[in-house]
């Protein structure tokens, strides 16, 4: 679609938030590119985080010792939906940052404040400089980071369907393995004292567990353009 389609279009800032296995990633992505804005996919920043913790040897059973060197590590997001990068001190870490290492350990790094705070001033200052505006995905990103997002959405699912489809990402998974680890991530992520995983008052909450993933992108894209409409 040309960028012409509505070329007063004024930047649209839209959270999109809710648990792993919703189809967040692969929703704003498509979203974003359909509709010419830049993209965010902030877990990745803190996954980020937590793999340069990981190499450096930092104790991540111990909240001061990560407190101390959450300022350390450059990370850079690039915010094209199409390509969507992530380095750290210069290094391309798009892959390493998925690995089953870094994923059972990014909740305990994300729950300290100090990590939180400069996280949440990278995403901040990434969404307020995107000139045509951006999609950001996360877990507090309507509640915390940007409250003030044009739209928020909530996507939610079974846990069945979202461990079905994690598994399917995660090649050879066993479901009822991966179903117990969301639920346990769920739980870690909604309780943890700074910036839960929570719904905003005002987002547009989306079931996803019956839904196609055409179905859902169609549908966050038609609430995108009504906002941009003024409806």
């Amino acid at each position: 679609m040309e960028n012409g389609a509505a070329p007063t279009a004024k930047p649209v800032i839209v959270a999109i938030d809710g648990p792993s296995g919703t189809g967040k990633s692969s929703t704003s992505k498509a979203v974003a590119a359909q509709l010419g804005l830049s993209y965010l996919d902030t877990g990745a920043q803190y996954r980020a985080i937590t793999w340069w913790m990981v190499n450096n040897g930092i104790d991540l059973a111990d909240p001061a010792a990560i407190a101390d060197v959450a300022g350390k590590p450059e990370i850079i997001s690039g915010t094209d939906p199409s390509a969507p990068t992530i380095t750290v001190d210069g290094v391309d870490v798009a892959g390493p940052i998925r690995t089953q290492e870094v994923t059972s350990r990014v909740s305990a790094v994300s729950a300290v404040p100090e990590v939180r705070a400069r996280i949440t001033e990278l995403q901040r200052t990434l969404a307020t400089g995107a000139e045509k505006g951006i999609v950001v995905e996360g877990r507090d990103i309507g509640t915390t980071v940007l409250p003030d997002a044009d739209l928020k959405i909530f996507l939610t699912a079974s846990a069945e369907a979202r461990a079905a489809r994690r598994s399917g990402e995660l090649k050879g998974a066993d479901v009822q393995a991966t179903r117990e680890a969301l639920i346990k991530r769920d739980a870690a992520d909604s309780s943890r004292k700074t910036s839960p995983l929570a719904k905003a008052g005002d987002a547009v909450e989306v079931d996803t567990t019956e839904l196609t993933l055409a179905q859902v992108i169609e549908c966050v894209v038609t609430l995108v353009e009504e906002k941009r409409a003024g409806k």
